[in-house]
This record gives structure tokens, C-alpha cells and sequence, in this order.
């Protein structure tokens, strides 16, 4: 396995200061976002796909310092109701799907959107109970009449150029669980997979370590991040795990991210790396950082410190005790 970072992190820096930092800290790859809500700091696809000489600048620059790309980030909701928010959405993944291709990056990561609960709706509708049996009603309509129609079109757009779709597994979008994941999957295909995030697991109650092996034995881990979070005792008993507050008010709210170890110890991410190991994982752990009690270097630069005593990163080998 290799150690990178989701380089939106550092949004403030220029494209090459950022790379000189990241390959200081003797990280391996980076995840590098191309639009949707990680926004384009430090790339921009359709300057890009225009130019040639940029696009080879671009790739030299990753190169040149020993590091890979293991991800185009676009995060969106390209299923929302209101057709020009999707249309934003859908263009910037097509856009990234393009540019992988040309980059030869295997994967992009996304989210796979939530659609409303009727054509002329103009929000996005989450149904998290199944009763009253309206909320049955409106997932039925939305799987059958977006999510899946949706995923199958662009699906195919990015299998035909050799690239991988990795969606995050995120509450507020259809696709947030193993479940959901393998259904998409089930109907569009092997082009489908997760960019799998434990932090996300962990506030909706799912332990990461089954989560990779539940989608792990399908294959379908694309990519992973590498994130933290924490539970309040007691703020939970209030506010229940789809907690509505601020992440701002970190004092109140039922859960909040933190960066890795800060939430789990060493030895549930060891797990965790284990797992990934145990079902053929041996891509990138990149990390996201979004603590709020720490600042992006301090953040970033533990959750390497705490990463690096638990990856995974000589091959196996055979089993000489065997």
C-alpha cells in the first residue's frame, strides 16, 4: 500500500508548493481535485484537456517529486432536482473522466447524488425510515428512475475509457452504505466501486473494518480514504447520529471528524489496514483531513505520523513458515 493526501487540503498554496510539502513528508501519492465541491486550486481539467503542453507540465510536476495520482476528485450531486445544479455536477465528472484518461489515473472519486421525490421537485430527498410507507415510495421512484438510469449512462462512459468510478460512501446521497454501493453495483457493474471512507461509517454506526470486508469479497474498493471520527457520548443520546447542528459547533454536536487516531486508536486503524491486506487492497490510503480542533499542518502531519506506524507496504511474499 501507499500513503497520499487529498491535496484540497492545502487549496492554499500553489500547485507545486503544495507537491514540494506533501513529498517532504515522504508520502507516496496524491488525490487531486478537478471540480463539484473539492473545487479546482490546483487543476483545472478544461485548460488541460486544451493543451498538451500544460497536461505533460502538470504530470511532470506529480512526477517529478516521486509521487502518483491515485484520484481525480469531483464530489457532487450530479442527480439533484434543480437540472442546471445537476448539469454543473454531471459536466465536471465528464470532464474528469476525460482528464484521468489522458493522465492514465485508474479512478475518480464522486458521490453518487440524490435525487429529489418527483420530476418537478427542486431538493434533493434522503429517506432514511421505511415508514410511513411514503418514503418506501419515493426510493423505489428514485432508484428506478435515476440513481441507477443515471450511474448506467455515465457508468459506461468511464468503463469505455478504462476508468474506475469510486463513490464515497457519504450520508445526504443514495449510495452511504455497503448495501447501497453493491445494489449500484449489481445493476451497473464492476465500473462501480467505493472510495471508501471509515469516517462515514463510523457516525452511522457501521464498523469499518466489516464494511471492508463486506465490499472488499466483491471487489469493489476502489480507493479509500483515510479520516477519523468520534462519537459523543452523551451529545448522541440528544441528537441521535443524523445530528442537523453545525460541524462548527463541535461542542454540542452528536459526532465530529477528527484526524486518524484522534478518533480510534492505532490499533483499530491497524485492523482496519489489516482488512484492506486481508481482501487484496494494495492501492492508495489517502488522507482527508477535516478536524476542526486542529490546524491543516498539525492535522495532516499527525495523521501521517499515526499512518505510518500501521501501513501495510512491503508485498507479502510467501509464507516461509508454511
Amino acid at each position: 500500500m501507499k500513503l497520499g493526501v487529498f491535496m484540497v487540503l492545502f487549496g492554499g498554496k500553489s500547485f507545486e508548493e503544495a507537491l514540494d510539502y506533501i513529498a517532504a513528508k515522504g508520502l507516496d501519492a496524491v488525490e487531486i481535485g478537478t471540480g463539484g465541491y473539492p473545487g479546482t486550486a490546483h487543476c483545472k481539467p478544461e485548460e488541460l484537456l486544451a493543451d498538451a503542453g500544460k497536461l505533460k507540465a502538470f504530470k511532470q510536476a506529480v512526477e517529478s517529486r516521486g509521487l502518483t495520482i491515485s484520484a481525480l476528485s469531483v464530489h457532487g450531486n450530479p442527480l439533484h432536482p434543480q437540472k442546471h445544479i445537476a448539469k454543473e455536477f454531471h459536466d465536471a465528472i465528464i470532464q474528469t473522466i476525460d482528464l484521468a484518461q489522458r493522465l492514465e489515473v485508474p479512478v475518480i472519486n464522486t458521490f453518487s447524488g440524490c435525487p429529489g421525490d418527483h420530476e418537478d421537485a427542486k431538493y434533493p430527498n434522503w429517506p432514511v425510515a421505511p415508514w410511513p410507507n411514503d418514503f418506501q415510495e419515493i426510493l423505489d421512484w428514485q432508484w428506478k428512475n435515476k440513481v441507477i438510469p443515471y450511474w448506467t449512462e455515465t457508468g459506461k462512459y468511464a468503463s469505455d475509457r478504462g476508468i474506475k468510478i469510486g463513490l464515497e460512501l457519504h450520508g445526504g446521497f443514495s449510495v452511504h452504505t455497503p448495501a447501497t454501493l453493491l445494489r449500484l453495483r449489481e445493476a451497473v457493474g464492476d465500473v462501480i466501486g467505493a472510495n471508501l471512507d471509515p469516517s462515514h461509517m463510523w457516525w452511522q454506526g457501521i464498523d469499518p473494518v466489516q464494511a471492508v470486508h463486506i465490499l472488499g469479497r466483491a471487489g469493489a474498493i476502489h480507493h479509500f480514504h483515510a479520516k477519523d471520527t468520534t462519537v459523543d457520548p452523551i451529545n448522541v443520546n440528544r441528537y441521535g447520529v443524523t445530528d442537523m447542528q453545525s460541524y462548527s459547533n463541535m461542542l454540542d454536536r452528536a459526532w465530529q471528524f477528527r484526524s486518524v487516531g484522534y478518533g480510534h486508536d492505532l490499533k483499530t486503524w491497524a485492523d482496519i489496514i489489516s482488512a484492506l491486506r486481508l481482501v487484496g487492497y494494495d492501492y492508495v490510503v489517502s488522507i482527508e483531513h477535516e478536524d476542526g480542533l486542529m490546524s491543516v499542518e498539525e492535522g495532516f502531519s499527525k495523521a501521517v505520523q499515526n499512518l505510518q506506524q500501521v501501513l501495510i507496504k512491503e508485498p507479502l511474499g510467501e509464507m516461509w513458515w508454511v
